[in-house]
């Protein structure tokens, strides 16, 4: 089994800056894809960012040239550094991997979830 945790959401201005972080463990052999992925009240879940394991990454449209996504795959870690922010970034940010443990090939997994409010 792999336990997401996520880290670093809370309430910040218009224009502000947040870093989320997630940290997976447990009897992990290998993690691929990386992503972040949000929920806004009454909608879809969407997918943020993703990074492969070697570095290649992937944006939605609304966060290109705001937020960039970074892991150290040493330590099993995701970040999402996340500039200029706006109302619309509103939601509950989830992390998700996709992961092999000795009992399960390239499992999915997410964590519990982080609010991130931009607002004045």
């Amino acid at each position: 089994q792999v336990q997401l945790v996520e880290s670093g959401g809370g309430l910040v201005q218009p224009g502000g800056s947040l870093r989320l972080s997630c940290a997976a463990s447990g009897s992990i052999i290998a993690i691929y894809t990386m992503d972040w992925y949000r929920q806004a009240p009454g909608m879809q879940r969407e997918l943020v960012a993703s990074i492969t394991s070697v570095g290649r990454t992937n944006y939605a449209d609304s966060v290109k040239g705001r937020f960039t996504i970074s892991r150290e795959n040493a330590k099993n870690t995701v970040a999402l550094q996340m500039n200029s922010l706006k109302p619309e970034d509103t939601a509950v940010y989830y992390c998700h991997a996709e992961a092999t443990t000795p009992i399960r090939l390239r499992g999915v997994y997410w964590g519990q979830g982080t609010q991130v409010t931009v607002s004045s």
